[in-house]
């Protein structure tokens, strides 16, 4: 069976949240702790969630669409200053040529049919990697889309796309290297300020909270300098076409449980 034959009515999609229950926990939340100003996800277990259903693999990416949908509006809905999703990774590049094009197609599509309720809810997109080495449709849509929402004042949506730790640091590397031999910056001069002001994420305050789905208890290459004092949360039980903003929720009241000394006593 192809993916284009497989209809989400086949399965029982996960239960939401009736709405005044939803508006209950928000309040909690808000209430019960400081909520956490940036929020990085780990979007994993598509291919997992497919295979268990006997389904193509590239299936489990079309359903995770709708959990990128529920977070994004549970996080505005929320307050949150920034939410970052590891979408696509430099190492994806060594998936099936298939589900590379399956990929690429979900995310140029998706920058399409999205954008209009981004901007309506004042959501602001932005993209965080080697963007320049994605295809020219994927470029193109990306492009249209950062332009619609820039000045969206709400809350602040990173993609992480091509994006690596490592090549991170290296471009960095790379950009200050470039100020001292042009004479704009002394050797003496890097210091942890300089070297997070070039990276992708300036600006921006680090992740306090990492979510990752699906059991796998590791951060692959995803924002190591910006991680140094996040907050973790294993989702193990769930895989992410099946997260939704219950599971959010759970993870932030956990972190508010959390005594965060960053180093100190």
């Amino acid at each position: 069976m192809s993916s284009l034959e497989v209809s989400p009515k086949e399965y029982a999609p996960v239960a939401k949240l009736d709405a005044e229950e939803d508006q209950r926990i928000r309040q909690q939340l808000k209430e019960q702790g400081e909520l956490p100003r940036h929020i990085a996800i780990i979007m994993d277990g598509d291919r997992r969630w497919a295979v268990e259903r006997s389904l193509p693999k590239t299936e489990g990416h079309r359903y995770g669409r709708e959990s990128v949908r529920d977070v994004v509006r549970a996080c505005g809905q929320l307050g949150i200053d920034v939410l970052t999703l590891y979408t696509f990774s430099t190492e994806n590049w060594s998936r099936s040529k298939e589900e590379v094009q399956t990929l690429m197609q979900w995310l140029r599509d998706s920058l399409r049919d999205e954008v209009p309720e981004l901007h309506q809810n004042n959501v602001r997109l932005n993209a965080i990697g080697r963007t320049g080495e994605l295809p020219g449709a994927v470029r193109i849509a990306l492009k249209g889309a950062l332009a619609k929402t820039r000045d969206n004042t709400g809350l602040l949506l990173n993609l992480a796309l091509n994006y690596g730790g490592r090549s991170e640091l290296v471009d960095a590397v790379r950009q200050l290297a470039t100020q001292v031999q042009e004479g704009h910056l002394q050797p003496d001069e890097i210091d942890e300020e300089r070297i997070g002001g070039a990276l992708y994420t300036a600006g921006m305050p680090d992740p306090d909270l990492l979510i990752r789905t699906s059991g796998e208890m590791r951060l692959s290459n995803f924002l190591p300098w910006q991680m140094v004092y996040t907050e973790i949360c294993f989702v193990a039980e769930v895989h992410w076409p099946d997260f939704r903003r219950q599971h959010l929720y759970e993870a932030i009241a956990a972190y508010q449980r959390r005594q965060r000394r960053f180093g100190g006593a």
